[in-house]
């Protein structure tokens, strides 16, 4: 008797050619940002001598000015019907910016580069997330959007973007509803979608700067040149997951999902909490990265879901922009109180915020018990 491929192997051959080269795009790109931001924490505090409350101001406001871009990238992508000009816009500006990094002699240069690096972040977010959902069937959004979130040098992605995606063609009547770019056209997103807004920003306040992660694991004992070690276990279990994550997205309800995504992030923030070597700090980070692995791709399927087709750009860039912002909330009060209390009570206080955004959403949280299929627009 010959054996019927699985629905995993199935979903997985489903999955149009463009995923695949986001994904490796994604891959290449964080590669070479991981070799850099893996030292870049203890470089400033040891090479520099920044302080955690600097670090948690660099962190937050570089990815809230991503955030902030993604607004404006994301509506253009809507106005222009070019996303993918944008992705490789914003992947060439974080190319542009890795040699700074070496060349850093003070937290200015090192913040000025971050700043470049995360605008280019910002440029290609909300466009590329909007392509993911414009060339994928809305039955197999879960697993693609983990593709290529599950990422772990920047010229190849750049390069792979320009000559290995086409855009789809929109319906005549998305594109003479696109041609405008107005404030008001906001005003057609659903209450749901301003209840994920709302949902994404609990979830960050709960999840500060992964600089911190490495900053944990040094203070702990771990010498400073395995420090990429840290993100090496917290990308590899996000790679591991995030597509079994994003399948089950497509299945099982979305609430239970993002529940249990919570649940997993207290109990690495606990362990990085108590952690007295480097070992456990290790355990904490692969718990992180699972917890990113099971919410990530899912929030982004939730967004692609729940906006209108000729919206999407512009919802994805609103819905990382509140993110972003808290973000910058978290990291700054992740670094006041390593400052003040100590590396412990920093990531206790990111537990109470996770328990906080775990209670909230089983209270008030948008009803996703079934998993919905894109709106169209």
């Amino acid at each position: 008797m010959s054996r019927q491929p699985t629905s995993h192997k199935i979903a997985i051959r489903a999955l149009p050619k463009g995923i695949w080269v986001l994904g490796f795009g994604s891959m290449f790109m964080d590669m070479s940002s991981e070799l850099i931001h893996s030292l870049l924490p203890v470089f400033m505090v040891t090479v520099l001598g920044a302080s955690m409350v600097t670090i948690g101001i660099i962190e937050g406001i570089a990815e809230a000015a991503a955030a902030i871009t993604r607004v404006f990238s994301g509506a253009i992508s809507d106005y222009l019907h070019r996303r993918k000009t944008l992705v490789i816009l914003g992947y060439g500006l974080a190319a542009l910016s890795k040699p700074v990094f070496p060349l850093a002699t003070s937290s200015w240069w090192v913040f000025g580069a971050r700043f470049m690096d995360r605008i280019g972040k910002g440029i290609r977010g909300a466009p590329r997330d909007a392509l993911v959902a414009d060339i994928t069937p809305p039955g197999l959004r879960g697993a693609a959007y983990a593709m290529w979130l599950a990422v772990l040098p920047a010229l190849v992605a750049v390069l792979l973007l320009s000559v290995g995606i086409r855009e789809p063609v929109l319906p005549l009547h998305d594109r003479e509803r696109g041609n405008r770019l107005k404030l008001i056209d906001g005003r057609r997103l659903p209450r749901r979608f301003w209840l994920l807004v709302l949902l994404g920003a609990l979830f960050t306040l709960a999840r500060f700067s992964e600089a911190f992660l490495i900053l944990r694991a040094t203070d702990v004992g771990l010498p400073v040149s395995y420090a990429p070690a840290v993100m090496v276990i917290m990308s590899l279990v996000y790679a591991l997951f995030a597509y079994p994550a994003g399948a089950a997205a497509d299945r099982l309800p979305a609430r239970r999902l993002l529940v249990f995504g919570l649940s997993v992030l207290i109990v690495a923030d606990i362990l990085l909490a108590m952690a007295t070597s480097p070992s456990i700090a290790f355990a904490g980070a692969a718990m992180w990265g699972l917890h990113m692995a099971l919410t990530q791709g899912l929030l982004s399927k939730l967004v692609a879901d729940n906006a209108p087709n000729d919206l999407r750009g512009t919802a994805f860039g609103i819905f990382n922009m509140v993110s972003g912002v808290a973000l910058l909330l978290a990291s700054v009060i992740a670094g006041t109180i390593w400052s003040l209390a100590g590396p412990p009570a920093a990531f206790i206080a990111g537990a109470v915020f996770a328990l906080v955004a775990a209670f909230g959403l089983l209270l008030l949280g948008p009803k996703t018990e079934k998993p919905r299929h894109a709106r169209q627009g």
